[in-house]
């Protein structure tokens, strides 16, 4: 027994042996196969070249500049190997005045540890032109990588600067919502950059290398080429673009040019900056000086500017009494105020008023007391229905990000937003375009292409997404009774800019034949107690009205909208009728528009 007992143990031990070579030699062949190809195999992520923007006209709107980043061996900072840092740091600091050795020393100190074994960035980008003398010394240092690394360049500097918006360094949030940023390390941060970072950016490749011990590269197994360099074509068009900045020096306000199907071809927002200091990183004082300017250059007045419409409302607004409770031939006797309550409300016109006025004069000479009396009959709930169906007051949809809502004021807007209820007051201000009534400047160009012709386009910048062809269609948001009685609203804007009493009659010089509506936003309330209206230009500059000019052209074949709003420029024609008419011309000089006519 004791034996028989001696050998199974031995037979037992033999089992486990050979169950364990088989294991060893068999079963985990493929783990330790897998071990060592990770072991010896090294797979690197390729960056992909950030696509192009162009202009309508293939001009280059954001580019690539060329030029590299430098990097160090890891692991240089051990004792042994601190000779062979010092020598590479002045190596560079030779060959390269403009670098400073204690910002490259700084650079790879932050990365530099026992668990990094790829090369470390000390320097992000270098310019072509001045690395290439010195390239091929370089190049021939082991401790020493020189790899490839475009640079974002904004050929105009500030030209546009609020739509085309700039790329700078991703941040931590950044990367988590978008985990190539970390390989690419820069991400579009404003306007149509934004906007279209993810196209833009393209996507990452991929190379399989064979290396050594060293982690020193023998062999190339694999490469997927990354997706890049992918092309954004816009409507905007630079010749009329730089154009229009040179009607802005000086001057603070927006400007929208916009196809009636929604394709922009010139939009600014104004003053600008150069978007080339973002790329890089932007010096404190620069930083200072832009955000604490009262004219707000970092805003983009286009879609987050908020601003009382003014006037510019009155025919989207007469569009609305005449199809609901008034008909055309409605009409005031304008005295120049109103009496409702203890509160008297005035009419622009101080000097006996307007006399008799129905829509047509209303519209063509800006009659505040018919708006006053028509909105006490046709009612809040309906204006501000109408008027953000319109376009006011909502998204406009434009391919910008972050774009700001503005108000339509109304009894629930209030009841939510304040606790509080709606008097007539706020009606009869509504009506004018004041009060609590804000829009950007995006929504009153999509306001003015419906009110030109019938349809309310979506505005937006960009014509081809790589080889997709970008044109949302227009909504459809008048009925059969509105759109019977839109003609008569142009023919009063017709009137704004082309027949006596025109508000912009004397403003305007276009050779093309064009209708609009000017609007003067008060910045600050009159007091009721001040019998005689303050003139604009006696007033602070900063206190003094916005001046708005909305307008289309050709009137008989409608094509484009043109709208500019001056900051406290006083009244709308004449702040803003030369640069307009200007507008105009240049389109007709660059053959978007091909009939002058002024005769209708």
């Amino acid at each position: 027994m004791k034996i028989k007992f001696i050998l199974a143990v031995f037979a037992l031990i033999w089992l486990a042996l050979i169950a364990r070579l088989f294991f060893l030699a068999v079963e985990s062949n493929s783990y330790y196969e897998q071990l060592s190809h990770n072991n010896t195999v090294k797979t690197e992520k390729i960056i992909p070249v950030r696509g192009e923007i162009v202009d309508v006209n293939n001009k280059p709107i954001a580019i690539n500049k060329l030029g590299f980043k430098i990097s160090l061996k890891p692991h240089l900072l051990l004792e042994k190997n601190i000779a062979l840092f010092d020598e590479e740091i002045a190596v560079l600091t030779k060959l390269l005045p403009n670098l400073k050795a204690d910002e490259l020393i700084k650079n790879y100190k932050k990365k530099d540890s026992f668990y990094n074994h790829n090369y470390i960035d000390i320097v992000e980008f270098i310019s072509y032109e001045e690395i290439m003398p010195v390239y091929s010394i370089l190049n021939l240092r082991e401790n020493i990588d020189i790899i490839p690394s475009p640079k974002r360049y904004y050929p105009y500097d500030k030209i546009a600067s609020h739509v085309i918006g700039y790329v700078s360094r991703a941040n931590k949030k950044d990367i988590e919502n978008n985990a190539l940023l970390e390989l690419i390390g820069y991400t579009g941060k404003t306007g149509i950059e934004k906007q279209y970072n993810e196209f833009l950016q393209g996507q990452s490749g991929y190379r399989e290398i064979k290396v050594n011990a060293n982690n020193k590269e023998i062999e190339e197994l694999s490469y997927t080429k990354a997706v890049e360099d992918k092309k954004l074509i816009l409507n905007l068009d630079l010749e009329l673009q730089k154009y229009i900045a040179t009607l802005f020096e000086g001057i603070a306000g927006a400007v929208v040019v916009m196809n009636v199907d929604g394709s922009i071809l010139s939009a600014g927002s104004f003053p600008e900056y150069d978007l080339n200091t973002f790329v890089s990183g932007i010096t404190y004082d620069m930083w200072n000086d832009l955000s604490t300017s009262l004219d707000k250059p970092f805003t983009n007045k286009l879609i987050n500017g908020l601003y009382p419409p003014g006037s510019t409302i009155k025919t989207g607004l007469g569009l609305i009494y005449i199809t609901t409770k008034l008909n055309a031939s409605w009409g005031v006797n304008c005295t120049a105020e109103m009496q409702l309550g203890d509160r008297v409300f005035r009419c622009w016109k101080q000097q006996g008023g307007h006399g008799a006025t129905t829509i047509e004069k209303a519209i063509r000479e800006s009659c505040d007391d018919y708006f006053y009396k028509g909105s006490l009959i046709v009612g809040n709930e309906k204006m501000s229905e109408g008027l953000m169906r319109y376009g006011l007051g909502v998204k406009s949809g434009i391919d910008l990000p972050n774009e700001f809502l503005g108000t339509v004021p109304s009894r629930e807007w209030k009841k939510k937003k304040f606790n509080r209820p709606w008097t007539l007051g706020e009606t009869v201000n509504t009506s004018i375009g004041q009060g609590d009534f804000l829009i950007t400047p995006v929504q009153m160009a999509r306001y003015t292409a419906l009110m030109a012709t019938g349809k309310l386009p979506t505005p937006h910048f960009a014509k081809m997404i790589g080889n997709t062809p970008y044109a949302p269609p227009p909504q459809e948001v008048l009925d059969a009774n509105e759109l019977s009685k839109l003609p008569l609203i142009q023919k009063a804007m017709y009137g704004v800019c082309n027949e006596p009493g025109g508000t912009a009659l004397h403003y305007v010089h276009s050779k093309v034949a064009i209708a609009g509506k000017t609007g003067t936003a008060q910045v600050v309330a009159i007091k009721q107690d001040e019998k005689k209206r303050k003139l604009e230009h006696d007033m602070e500059y900063y206190s003094r009205s916005h001046a708005w000019f909305t307008t289309y052209g050709p009137y008989s074949n409608p094509q484009y909208v043109v709208l500019v709003m001056v900051e406290h420029g006083g009244h709308g024609g004449s702040a803003s009728g030369d640069i307009v008419s200007n507008i105009y011309n240049k389109l007709l000089e660059l053959n978007y528009i091909k009939d002058a006519s002024k005769k209708e």
